[in-house]
């Protein structure tokens, strides 16, 4: 997958603005259910906020890089415990610029 231009990250951030948690990650960690709720959340809407309750710094770096690996999604940001995430669908909802 090719990386995102900085002018698109910040298209992509300025977008995610209102957007609300669509996913939460809580004390059962990154199952099954979650995986496909992400996976479902990311064909359906392409640009999605994940929720993650952990407790640790470390937890969260290593939940957010099994995250990434998973799904083949952009990491857009990270902040405190809201990442958000991008992966274009075949039906190229969002236009990003060039």
């Amino acid at each position: 997958m090719k990386s995102l231009s900085n002018t698109q990250n910040r298209f992509l951030r300025s977008k995610s603005h209102p957007l609300k948690a669509v996913v939460i990650i809580a004390g059962k960690g990154l199952n099954e259910n979650v995986q496909g709720a992400i996976e479902e959340a990311l064909a359906h809407h392409e640009l999605i906020k994940v929720k993650i309750k952990v407790d640790s710094r470390e937890d969260k770096a290593e939940l957010v890089e099994e995250i990434l690996k998973l799904t083949n999604a952009h990491k857009i940001q990270l902040i405190g415990h809201v990442l958000t995430l991008y992966r274009p669908s075949d039906a190229h909802k969002i236009v990003l610029p060039k």
